[in-house]
């Protein structure tokens, strides 16, 4: 493989506002992607996952490079020029690149490949807390597994589309996919894709969703003619599989905090042809009580570590705090708390995060079940699901009933 300078600049420009400005790796390569209109398909890859890749493995590349942050712009070429080492690739003749040390390259990562922070590339805080709460051996195999990119997942728009004539429409456009058994609306794609570009896409047959999260919105149970609320809707995957499975007959009410996430979600609605959706923002607490007593199905997808979506935000890694776990938790317990009141007698209620941690999803449920606003609901079913199991995102939903 050759490496062509404009290629890898980019590369570096993009680490250099991910780790030293704090910005989110998806935005930033994003923007680097629309720097030059020449740059083909190939060229789009080799910047998108050379950043990834970078950004996934950073504590690791760091150690190896012997260099610490904020990292210079000599740092950021020696960061590039270990991944590009250890992926066999031949270094050109550059003035940044000069005097790499190949052969101590190779040599420190079989030795730092010895100890689990290093190897998965984790914070200790990170590490400590995935043995706690997981025990050593399913920790250690669920950061491996979290180390993979992730696969893409499309959700076939039953408004509009089977998975199989969503199959048959991408390979007109030249992209290959399989359907996943264990998934009915679900294909996986063959090999990474720009799927936002198709015209299907804007046709609105398909959302991009992980076969995990694809679980959420059919464990509500809902059906044509109910009324759902989904309280933390943001820009509205679940919501949008809400509607179809309720083939557009009944009524969700989209909650949300921040109102440009909505703003989204009516544009997503739209394109996917979902008729039964109602957006409010929450802002105040009278949104929340004028619903008290009124839904048949509630759905918290609650705002989490994410921890189960490592493999598709790596970034989280470093920007991932231990205070912020702890005032996370707090907000889970009050959105539980609060937004439960919504449920009329007799209604079910799923409370989802896309964490593994058991203190944000086992723990919450049982102190909801033994807190007063909890005391009429009983747990009817729970789904944990382990990315080293699945081979998809990390997750975690339980079903409750409201009994009195």
């Amino acid at each position: 493989m050759r490496l062509h300078r404009n290629l890898v600049f980019a590369v570096i420009d993009t680490l250099n506002n991910v780790f030293n400005e704090g910005k989110y790796a998806d935005k930033e390569i994003s923007k680097a992607l629309k720097r030059d209109k020449r740059w083909g398909s190939r060229d789009r890859s080799f910047i998108a996952e050379t950043v990834y890749d970078i950004v996934r493995w950073k504590r690791l590349y760091a150690e190896i490079a012997e260099v610490k942050e904020p990292f210079s712009r000599p740092n950021l070429f020696r960061l590039f020029a270990v991944w590009a080492t250890l992926k066999g690739i031949q270094l050109p003749d550059w003035k940044q690149l000069e005097d790499t040390p190949t052969r101590r390259i190779k040599g420190r990562f079989d030795e730092l490949s010895k100890t689990r922070k290093f190897k998965e590339s984790i914070p200790d805080w990170m590490d400590e807390l995935g043995v706690k709460e997981l025990g050593e051996q399913k920790w250690t195999r669920e950061i491996a597994a979290l180390n993979q990119m992730a696969p893409v997942v499309l959700r076939a728009n039953s408004l509009k589309a089977t998975p199989k004539k969503l199959r048959d429409s991408l390979f007109a456009e030249s992209i290959e996919a399989h359907s996943l058994k264990k998934y009915p609306s679900a294909i996986e794609l063959d090999e990474r894709a720009n799927v936002f570009s198709t015209e299907i896409f804007k046709e609105g047959l398909f959302e991009v969703q992980d076969a995990s999260s694809q679980l959420v919105a059919p464990f509500l149970q809902v059906e044509p003619g109910m009324r759902v609320v989904d309280t933390c809707a943001g820009a509205g995957g679940k919501t949008l599989h809400l509607a179809a499975i309720m083939e557009n007959k009944g009524q969700i009410i989209a909650l949300d905090i921040y109102g440009n996430k909505l703003k989204e979600l009516k544009r997503r609605a739209k394109r996917a042809g979902a008729h039964n959706i109602e957006t409010r923002e929450i802002d105040s607490t009278k949104v929340i009580k004028k619903l008290h007593n009124s839904a048949d199905r509630v759905l918290i997808d609650a705002p989490c570590s994410g921890l189960g979506v490592l493999s598709r935000n790596p970034d989280a890694k470093w920007k991932l705090q231990p205070e912020f776990l702890d005032r996370i938790r707090n907000t889970q317990q009050e959105i539980l708390s609060d937004y439960s009141k919504i449920l009329k007698k007799g209604g079910k209620m799923v409370y989802a995060t896309c964490s593994i941690l058991p203190s944000e999803n086992q723990g919450q449920v049982k102190s909801f079940l033994a807190s007063e606003e909890g005391k009429g609901f009983s747990l009817e079913d729970e789904k944990i699901v382990l990315s080293h199991e699945s081979g998809y995102d990390g997750f975690y939903m339980a079903r409750l009933i409201k009994n009195s």
